[in-house]
């Protein structure tokens, strides 16, 4: 299959990738969220879709490695859903971590950003399912071959 050079699809990959950054990886939370067990497969397609962003403009992506990686970032959706108490807590009590109002408000708006970063994901998931129905040809689409995708939509679309 062709590399995707899509511009809407790129532009998703760069806000929700900044989102990510700024709200949710960002200096106070990334010490705790990094404590999450996700497995190293997992960690490296979410550094890749957060951070290859300059690749991907001119280089294209393949349909296969996005899927994998949207299904890596829903993984760690869930993950923080699950963990996110016990999140708020060890931020709370750290007493090294600088500038107490940050603190407590990033700590405050995870649970609204994991939604908005899970959004936008859920957005690029449909348009990339989209585009994969209408550029397959006589193959099947490549998201009905990655068995990892099944839970991908229900993940993203929870409240929680």
């Amino acid at each position: 299959m062709n590399l995707i050079k899509d511009e809407e699809i790129i532009r998703i990959i760069e806000k929700s990738s900044y989102h990510y950054h700024l709200n949710i990886a960002n200096r106070v939370l990334r010490p705790y969220i990094l404590q999450l067990y996700l497995d190293d497969r997992t960690w490296n397609y979410i550094e890749t879709y957060t951070e290859q962003l300059e690749m991907y403009r001119y280089k294209g992506l393949k349909l296969e490695d996005l899927y994998r990686q949207i299904a890596a970032c829903a993984r760690f959706i869930q993950t923080v859903r699950n963990g996110i108490h016990a999140i708020k807590s060890k931020v709370r009590a750290d007493v090294r971590a600088p500038d107490k109002t940050y603190r407590e408000m990033t700590v405050n708006n995870l649970p609204n950003n994991l939604k908005v970063f899970a959004d936008m994901l859920n957005v690029l998931f449909v348009i990339l399912i989209d585009y994969d129905k209408k550029n397959c040809g006589n193959s099947a689409p490549v998201f009905t071959k990655l068995p990892e995708l099944d839970t991908v939509s229900g993940i993203l679309t929870s409240n929680g």
